[in-house]
């Protein structure tokens, strides 16, 4: 089975600015856990032969304070726009089931929470990102433009471990309200990337 994706993403989690974790895994969030809520939009892709350009998807997960001590905790929303097959096959690739990038991750979570389908809304306008799931998931990430960068460009982070990429914007949250599958918390700072490619 082949797949490839395309699309934008927007992350936003409960460490205080910056999150330890994009970092390295290995170093302990802000607090004595790690909730984040990471949103993908697809642009163009398509998962063994099955279209999903269009289709949104957006996970949340409770972990520990060291995310690589596993025993995670994780939720899946895929946009309600999606036919039955194409959420089938999104499930699938985002729970790291079909390889690629999430599959690095799937050995860390010890509790699926559920997949479900949900109105999910992005919006990109400049620096500012947003993304609404139902009425479950509602954030908005401002990318960081360093002081006395006089070209308005925001800072990156290159060298990561993430299953996004390897290079990413990093953001500041702006508002939030997440309360989804269990899992509450208030958003401080995020990550927004303008592309990602997948493809396994």
């Amino acid at each position: 089975m082949s797949w490839n994706l395309r699309g934008s993403y927007a992350e936003t989690c409960s460490c205080e600015l910056m999150c330890p974790c994009n970092l390295s895994f290995d170093h302990g969030a802000t607090y004595d856990y790690c909730r984040v809520t990471l949103g993908f939009n697809i642009r163009e892709g398509a998962v063994d032969g099955t279209d999903v350009a269009g289709r949104k998807v957006v996970i949340i997960a409770d972990t520990p304070k060291v995310m690589t001590e596993g025993n995670w905790r994780v939720g899946v929303y895929v946009d309600d726009g999606a036919s039955e097959e194409q959420f089938d096959k999104l499930v699938e690739v985002f729970s790291g089931q079909l390889g690629g990038p999430m599959a690095g991750l799937a050995p860390l979570i010890g509790e699926m929470l559920g997949a479900e389908r949900a109105s999910i809304q992005f919006d990109d306008d400049g620096l500012r990102h947003s993304v609404r799931v139902g009425d479950t998931i509602e954030f908005e990430i401002e990318d960081i433009v360093p002081f006395g960068v006089e070209t308005g460009q925001p800072v990156k982070f290159s060298g990561m471990f993430h299953p996004v990429a390897s290079d990413l914007t990093m953001a500041e949250a702006k508002s939030s309200r997440i309360n989804a599958f269990g899992i509450q918390y208030e958003g401080k700072t995020g990550v927004s990337h303008a592309d990602f490619s997948w493809a396994a």
